[in-house]
């Protein structure tokens, strides 16, 4: 009788077969679609962000800085493994019951609604922030178009800060940084205190970033860690050489104080840390900025980052080539995928330069940095001096 019921009815009554994953379907589609038609309005975005998201976040970082763990981990652990076992479960009763065709519009209705209301939420808790005023607007700071002769100053700058920081961080019997992950962590909460004396846009609760158990798994995906806007947890991944784990931590505390854009949240991280003067998140700060600037200057004058990388502290260039090895490990088609959607991510958000946009905090550096580094150099060795340079 309810099969022939259903016929009779046509798709008209499909509605009725699952109500309450309709609702949630056609709502979340219409947020999502108030979201896409406002996000350029910055005014709207920046209101939203200030006014809501952010206290929201705050007071999530508070609650979930009570858990020993990492609240977002577990949950999308349990998401994942849950929708697994619902879909698989769903099917076993399509295959073994009757009314196939109802359980499946159904299971299909119920998915599309749950990957509707995650987008939306998603959208509303994270999404808002790429359209508001960024940390350049809120802070003041220029990018100004820079020169090679800047970028090769700065970068050298970085390289002599590394060689100041080496020695103050420990080591093991092959010169490789080895500091104490879990004190690192501790610390965290102390990270932004200077930093945001200097940029009040930088206030935030002083909440410690978390450690994952399924570092590995992040690893393989190439993530070293990320921020959960549904629990507000900035998760960092423990598995990583330790001479990048404390800029990174810096990484994602910044992304918990608004800071969305990775290229921002890459200055922000390598300024923060070296505002601290904490020597773990200074070698650290210095080993991203060099990264970031070497990559830069190695487009443009291949022999200068040469000379610039031969007067690096062994122990930096010990820890640059294990930091290589480590990730080369990885370099799988999974990350190939992951990459490819997570570039995809970034540019649906308005991030043009995609995975590239993370060689643009180039310009903050050289912008911020480069009257520091050339009163550095002028107050004592000249560049080519403290290098070695013909």
């Amino acid at each position: 009788m309810e099969k022939s019921a259903v016929k009779k009815r046509g798709p008209a009554a499909m509605p009725a077969l699952c109500p309450a994953a309709h609702g949630i379907a056609l709502l979340g589609a219409g947020l999502i679609l108030l979201f896409f038609i406002l996000r350029h309005d910055t005014a709207c975005m920046q209101a939203l962000s200030a006014k809501l998201v952010q206290p929201l976040h705050r007071a999530l970082a508070r609650c979930t800085s009570r858990l020993p763990f990492s609240l977002a981990e577990w949950l999308y652990a349990a998401f994942l493994a849950g929708t697994l076992v619902y879909i698989l479960s769903e099917l076993a009763l399509l295959l073994l019951r009757g009314e196939r065709k109802k359980r499946l519009y159904c299971l299909l209705v119920r998915l599309t609604a749950l990957g509707l209301a995650v987008y939306a939420l998603f959208c509303l808790l994270w999404g808002v922030y790429y359209y508001g005023d960024d940390f350049i607007a809120r802070s003041g700071l220029k990018t100004e178009e820079i020169s090679r002769e800047e970028l090769e100053l700065v970068t050298l700058f970085f390289a002599d800060r590394l060689n100041e920081y080496a020695p103050q961080v420990p080591r093991d019997a092959a010169g490789l940084c080895r500091t104490d992950r879990a004190a690192v962590l501790r610390r965290s909460p102390e990270v932004f205190r200077a930093a945001q004396r200097r940029f009040p846009c930088l206030a935030g609760p002083e909440i410690p970033a978390k450690g994952m158990f399924f570092s590995r798994i992040l690893s393989i995906m190439d993530f070293t860690g990320f921020f959960c806007p549904f629990t507000a947890e900035a998760n960092v991944n423990l598995d990583f050489p330790e001479a990048f784990f404390a800029a990174t931590v810096a990484h994602e505390l910044s992304h918990q104080r608004g800071v969305a854009k990775e290229q921002e949240a890459n200055f922000v991280a390598v300024l923060a840390s070296l505002e601290s003067g904490d020597p773990d998140y200074c070698y650290s700060a210095c080993m991203m900025a060099y990264v970031h600037l070497g990559n830069a200057l190695a487009g443009v004058d291949p022999h200068a980052l040469w000379m610039i990388y031969s007067g690096l502290d062994e122990g930096v260039k010990a820890d640059l080539l294990a930091n290589n090895a480590y990730w080369a490990q990885f370099d799988t088609p999974i990350q190939t995928v992951t990459n490819t959607v997570y570039e995809g991510f970034l540019q649906s958000y308005g991030q043009t330069l995609g995975m590239r946009s993370y060689g643009a905090c180039v310009d903050l550096l050289v912008n911020y940095y480069g009257e520091t580094a050339a009163a550095h150099f002028a107050a004592g060795e000249t560049p080519e001096a403290s290098h070695g340079r013909e």
